[in-house]
Formats: C-alpha cells, sequence, structure tokens
C-alpha cells in the first residue's frame, strides 16, 4: 500500500485511525500486540469527545466495529502463542 494511502489526510477520523490502521497492517506478531494496544488507547481516548453529540454516532459505530476487530486480532495472535 502506498505511503500516501496511509496519510492523516485520507482518514475519515484522524485521531484514531492512523493507530487503528497500524495495527491491521502489522505483520511482525512481537509487534501487533503493542499496535492493538495503541489503537485502543487512541480510541479510548477519542470516545469522551463524542459521547454526547449526536453528529458523532457515524464515529461511535466506526468504533465499535473497530474495536471488534481489534479484539479478534489480540484473541488471534494470542491462540497462536
Amino acid at each position: 500500500m502506498a505511503a500516501s494511502a496511509l496519510s492523516p489526510h485520507n482518514l475519515r477520523y484522524p485521531e484514531w485511525q492512523g493507530e487503528y490502521r497500524a495495527a491491521l497492517l502489522e505483520l511482525d506478531q512481537q509487534t501487533l500486540l503493542a499496535r492493538v494496544a495503541a489503537a485502543e488507547t487512541a480510541i479510548l481516548v477519542r470516545l469522551p469527545a463524542i459521547t454526547q453529540r449526536p453528529e458523532g454516532r457515524g464515529e461511535r459505530q466506526a468504533i465499535e466495529d473497530s474495536l471488534r476487530f481489534l479484539r479478534i486480532l489480540k484473541r488471534e495472535r494470542k491462540s497462536e502463542v
């Protein structure tokens, strides 16, 4: 994937999606859990800013979906160890 595709300017929710994409693209199994933790932290930092805003509904859905997939990544990584 081209570096420009990972640019924060191409992210719909740049406050947390950069960390999320880094976790999704991580191939090194030793680094994967750290990337997942960084993505989860970025998401949890963002949540208070959008929790009460009606216009944050789409982002909240994206966060729920992303957290679900991060849990799958962690579960698969732990089962490989």
